[in-house]
Parts: C-alpha cells; sequence; structure tokens
C-alpha cells in the first residue's frame, strides 16, 4: 500500500507556472506507475499526465502537451508535475495517483491510491 501527499498548488496568473508535488509513503514506489488528474468545479475528473514506474514512457492529455511535465525521483518517492503557460481552463483540483496494474510498457491502466489534491487557481 502507498499514502500519496500533493503539494504545491496555488493561485497563478495566466502564462506563468507552477510545479506540483506528489511524496509517496513506503518502499516500493519505485514500482509503481504514476499519474496526475484533475477536477474542476462541476467536471468530470480527467488525466492530466502519466508516467510509467521506470521514468521511462509518459502519456498528456491534449489539453496540456507542450505545457506539462510529468517526472519522478524513485530515490525520493516523489513524482513532480511541471506546469508552464498555465491557462484559466486549468484551474481545478489536481490529485496524483499510483498503480501497480500497468501495460506492457509499465504505464498505469487503472489506479488504486490517491492523494487528497491539490487547488490549482488560474486568474485570467
Amino acid at each position: 500500500q502507498v499514502q500519496l501527499v500533493e503539494s504545491g498548488g496555488g493561485l497563478v496568473q495566466a502564462g506563468g507556472s507552477l510545479r506540483l508535488s506528489c511524496a509517496a509513503s513506503g518502499r516500493t514506489f519505485s514500482s509503481y506507475a504514476m499519474g496526475w488528474f484533475r477536477q474542476a468545479p462541476g467536471k468530470e475528473r480527467e488525466s492530466v499526465a502519466a508516467i510509467s514506474w521506470s521514468g521511462s514512457s509518459t502519456r498528456y492529455a491534449d489539453s496540456v502537451k507542450g505545457r506539462f511535465t510529468i517526472s519522478r525521483d524513485n530515490a525520493k518517492n516523489t513524482v513532480y508535475l511541471q506546469m508552464n503557460s498555465l491557462k484559466p481552463e486549468d484551474t481545478a483540483v489536481y490529485y496524483c495517483a499510483a498503480t501497480k496494474r500497468t501495460t506492457g510498457q509499465g504505464m498505469g491502466v487503472a489506479y488504486d491510491y490517491w492523494g487528497q489534491g491539490t487547488q490549482v487557481t488560474v486568474s485570467s
């Protein structure tokens, strides 16, 4: 089992940047595929970015490609989401998630563990 704690959210102007962090407990972090999701008010939760357990593969939602970067540091049990060129439509609660249920490439299929979320608000 793994526990996840997000940090780094806040209020930023459009065009600005934020870096979210997700710290994981446990000694087997490197065996989990990780993902970042977000949920805006009145909308369903959506996948933003994902990274394989090794860090060698990543995937992004079309809406954030070229602006967001997911990365992980297995030595620090932490996954990051660097968000640049932020837009008001990026405003949401951002969650990180972990799973051992992966594809052959190590990408998450369905996520079993979730953090509490961190609020990101982008003003226009």
